[in-house]
């Protein structure tokens, strides 16, 4: 009988904890500080209900270890439906919280679709991969991989919460190039993003990017329908950017997006930049070592909204300091190399595709989060992955991980290609 604890990548379950407790001191901060008798009722039990989910994810965590692979492989496609039909419920009947309607009741336990169906798309996405054949890999299949990721974003956008729909489109470029894509069709699909950016940042540097981006496909590839394709691509981008902010978008949607070049000016910093401003303050004030645990005034004021959630990065950097939270950017950064080393050791696509959605997705967040915490973003409400308060992120977010080290765990496991 194999020694089970051989392997057991028991270093990526120690990051994980780490970061579990790490959030769990951060949101107890918030919780039980001198403010919080002004916090409604529910806020207050934010603590005891993360620490339940962690439980429920220690339970879920040793259980995703002991199911073999071809689970996973059959289950890919029921749990990737199965989690749409949940957000078209959610969308139909869910409950409305913080003006997105991605909640589903049952009883008394509610949960977050869009949570779970993180864990259905790398799931649904990784199984796609491992059912094709080699060298197949195409302009149909990319396609086929963008609407199976574009699905599940499009309900999540529909349900307004555009924050958690920019995850999977995140999700795009890093599930094509991991898939083997060409490069120049990967720096087309990728070039949508870098051209929406410099739109709200400098208009003028958008458009310089359209031109210059169009060219320089031109000369890669001398193919007419790359360079009009780069063009279209780009430039539509900046285009629809501009009627989007002008013309489309409530005020309070354009506010927030505008805020985060300058949250400080007069015209936002007591209302769209009202959350940057209060969190660069606290993150600021905690210099290097941090003014302690439960220590921090702008942490036990309560001055920085959505601070267990949303904002908790600034709990750690008023109370932890630069130390701390340095702390924290290593541990993230450590997990990610591990589960790419992990990936590297995998041969067979489902296992490294599932790899790959899963850093894409933890990279997305810890970069949106942290961007936004610290006014480099703009607010978009994104949560830092095992830190920030939410039970079904936890619960997900620590799926993920439990899904990628059993498929490690049994990688021997895998045939040649086991469709």
């Amino acid at each position: 009988m194999r020694a089970w604890y051989k392997n057991l990548d028991v270093l990526s379950l120690v990051l994980w904890a780490i970061l579990v407790v790490v959030g769990l001191a951060a949101i107890y901060s918030t919780t039980h500080a001198p403010a919080s008798e002004f916090l409604l009722d529910s806020v207050r039990q934010n603590f005891n209900r993360q620490l339940m989910w962690f439980g429920v994810s220690v339970v879920g965590v040793v259980i995703a270890l002991l199911l073999p692979i071809r689970f996973y492989q059959q289950a890919a496609f029921p749990i990737y439906g199965l989690t749409i039909l949940l957000l078209i419920a959610a969308l139909l009947f869910g409950r409305e919280i913080n003006g997105a309607k991605s909640w589903l009741i049952i009883g008394s336990f509610q949960f977050q679709v869009s949570e779970l169906a993180k864990v259905g798309t790398v799931l649904g996405v990784a199984q796609l991969i491992g059912l094709r054949r080699p060298k197949t890999m195409g302009i149909q299949f990319a396609l086929l991989l963008v609407g199976m990721i574009m699905l599940p974003a499009t309900l999540i956008i529909l349900q307004n919460d555009a924050g958690t729909a920019l995850v999977f489109l995140g999700l795009i470029p890093i599930v094509l190039f991991w898939s083997g894509l060409d490069f120049s069709l990967l720096l087309l699909m990728v070039s949508p993003v870098i051209a929406g950016y410099l739109s709200i940042v400098y208009a003028p540097g958008a458009w310089a990017f359209a031109i210059l981006f169009t060219a320089f496909m031109w000369f890669k590839t001398r193919d007419r329908k790359y360079a009009f394709a780069s063009g279209l691509f780009t430039g539509g981008t900046v285009a629809i950017s501009w009627i989007a902010i002008t013309s489309i978008l409530q005020p309070h949607h354009v506010a927030r997006i505008l805020s985060f070049t300058n949250p400080g000016a007069d015209e936002f910093r007591r209302n769209a930049g009202f959350h940057q401003v209060q969190s660069m303050a606290a993150i600021g004030s905690g210099a290097t070592w941090g003014k302690g645990f439960m220590q921090g005034t702008q942490t036990q004021g309560a001055y920085v909204p959505e601070q267990s959630t949303d904002f908790v990065f600034s709990v750690i950097g008023e109370e932890f300091g630069f130390i701390g939270s340095l702390f924290v950017m290593i541990v993230f950064l450590m997990l990610l190399l591990r589960l790419l080393l992990l990936g590297s050791r995998m041969k067979h696509p489902f296992g490294v595709m599932a790899v790959a959605g899963t850093i894409g997705i933890y990279l997305i967040h810890i970069f949106i989060n942290v961007g936004m915490a610290t006014a480099i973003l703009p607010v978009i409400g994104i949560p830092l992955p095992f830190i920030s308060y939410g039970g079904t992120a936890l619960l997900a977010n620590s799926a993920l991980l439990a899904i990628v080290l059993a498929l490690y765990f049994h990688r021997d496991d895998f045939s040649i290609y086991g469709y």
